[in-house]
């Protein structure tokens, strides 16, 4: 899932890769939509339904579902390639069933506030360096970086944990808010490379 902006980095418009074949090197234009955005769009109702169910079982199903698509998206994606819709529509999912998944922890006072933001600190970076970036009309993508990837790791435990009614609920959030700060401070420190490296 996630990653805070864990799609491929990009400085030109996105969807676009260069061919070249002697002097036939044309620009080519990604699809909008692949096989792999069904898999994606798969997370949105899941994360509803988190909201919905109070039942262990169905919970646990939902959310092995919801790592399913997220393994089965990328999966297609690499073998079928991608398309310009699913580098917007994967980490909207992932924000979005994280978000919802996590209100229920919240809701069921399983975590504090406190807790439950550090959790989900990266990807409340990723949402408003996203706004900027936009206001700025300077979009960018960072590419996939392992602090980001531990953090969708340690997500995905805390809410296993929390469904199992497990004790390590409260030391898995702490953990996960921990390398949310790290992965924060490595997209900026990447960041600001790449700016350098552009001149900017």
């Amino acid at each position: 899932m996630f990653g805070a902006g864990d799609t491929g980095a990009s400085v030109a418009e996105p969807g676009w890769e260069e061919s070249q074949r002697g002097d036939a090197a044309r620009p080519l234009r990604r699809p909008w939509l692949s096989p792999a955005d069904a898999f994606t769009v798969v997370r949105i109702p899941l994360a509803v339904a988190f909201l919905l169910v109070s039942d262990m079982n169905w919970r646990l199903a939902i959310l092995g579902a919801a790592g399913a698509s997220d393994f089965a998206d990328g999966f297609v994606a690499r073998r079928f390639g991608g398309s310009r819709l699913g580098s917007f529509l994967d980490p909207v999912a992932d924000k979005f069933f994280m978000a919802c998944a996590f209100a229920v922890v919240l809701l069921e006072r399983a975590l504090s506030p406190l807790e439950v933001l550090g959790v989900l600190a990266r990807d409340f970076a990723a949402a408003l360096a996203f706004v900027i970036t936009l206001a700025l009309r300077r979009p960018a993508a960072i590419p996939a970086r392992l602090g980001g990837k531990a953090v969708t790791i340690g997500q995905l435990l805390t809410l296993l944990a929390f469904v199992l009614g497990s004790l390590l609920l409260r030391p898995l959030a702490w953990a996960t808010a921990a390398v949310a700060l790290y992965a924060i401070w490595d997209y900026i420190r990447v960041a600001a490379a790449q700016k350098r490296a552009l001149g900017e």
